[in-house]
């Protein structure tokens, strides 16, 4: 069917007294965007990353890796959208300088991470430090050479 769609839709402009060769781009550039956009939709220029912090999600999978009990997890999650609300507050305020934005950003980290550790057991505290460091971690390997 996708082979016959160009065809298809040249014949229709044809018989409409379209020019062909702007009907048959076009079609072959919606049949291309159609057949990418079927798997994965591309969110708008200013839409959040697939990977936005979701609290629910984060409080989800804490749960599964630091074996947490529902009531921790149930205290935890709070602590975590507050975190998020707090983040986006940060990026929204266009007033901040860079280096005070990150500051801010280390400063709500740091607060919420005690929060958090505040409710763990010493196990779990060890784990989420071990989290912590493999996140750090990945995030360095991931970040382009400096001087590019």
């Amino acid at each position: 069917m996708r082979r016959n769609f160009p065809t298809l839709v040249l014949s229709v402009a044809m018989l409409a007294g379209m020019p062909a060769g702007v009907v048959l781009a076009q079609s072959q550039t919606d049949a291309t965007q159609g057949a990418a956009t079927a798997t994965s939709k591309m969110p708008p220029a200013d839409a959040k990353p697939h990977h936005a912090p979701n609290p629910a999600r984060q409080a989800k999978m804490m749960a599964k890796r630091l074996g947490l009990s529902a009531d921790q997890t149930g205290k935890i999650e709070p602590i975590l959208a507050d975190r998020h609300q707090q983040m986006e507050s940060v990026r929204g305020d266009n007033s901040l300088a860079p280096k005070d934005r990150h500051a801010k950003v280390k400063e709500i980290k740091q607060d919420s991470d005690q929060k958090i550790e505040a409710i763990l057991n010493d196990t779990q505290k060890q784990q989420y430090e071990q989290m912590k460091q493999d996140r750090k971690a990945h995030r360095s390997q991931n970040l382009p050479p400096s001087g590019e």
